[in-house]
């Protein structure tokens, strides 16, 4: 099994976390921003899943005799992701509200415009 195939999971989130940096950075429309904190979150999210995976891992359920608690997977990062996935959309949620709002106070999603004009 190659480096890739073993730590594949890895270097997708990396790879959207990475994307979704670059699109925060170098972008200047903000619902652009905003798709790029997204993306970043997926990846954030895929990275905290792939850490709690077992290849041959069980549901961590004692519901037989015999099951050993090492081959079970930690259900630990399942429930941060969760909340993070909940977290995530209201914060989501709100950026595209203050979009809305910005872009009908000043005309524009330009964040370099925005920046430009005074109170």
């Amino acid at each position: 099994m190659s480096f890739l195939e073993s730590y594949a999971y890895y270097v997708g989130a990396f790879g959207l976390i990475l994307i979704g940096l670059l699109v925060i950075l170098v972008k200047r429309n903000l619902i652009k921003i905003i798709i790029g904190l997204s993306i970043l979150d997926t990846g954030v999210n895929l990275f905290l899943i792939s850490v709690g995976y077992l290849a041959s891992g069980t549901a961590p359920i004692f519901s037989r005799e015999g099951i050993d608690s090492g081959s079970m997977v930690d259900p630990v990062p399942q429930a941060l992701v969760l909340t993070a996935i909940v977290i995530g959309v209201a914060v989501l949620a709100l950026a595209l509200g203050l979009a809305v709002r910005l872009y009908q106070n000043y005309g524009t999603l330009d964040m370099r415009k925005i920046k430009e004009l005074k109170w």
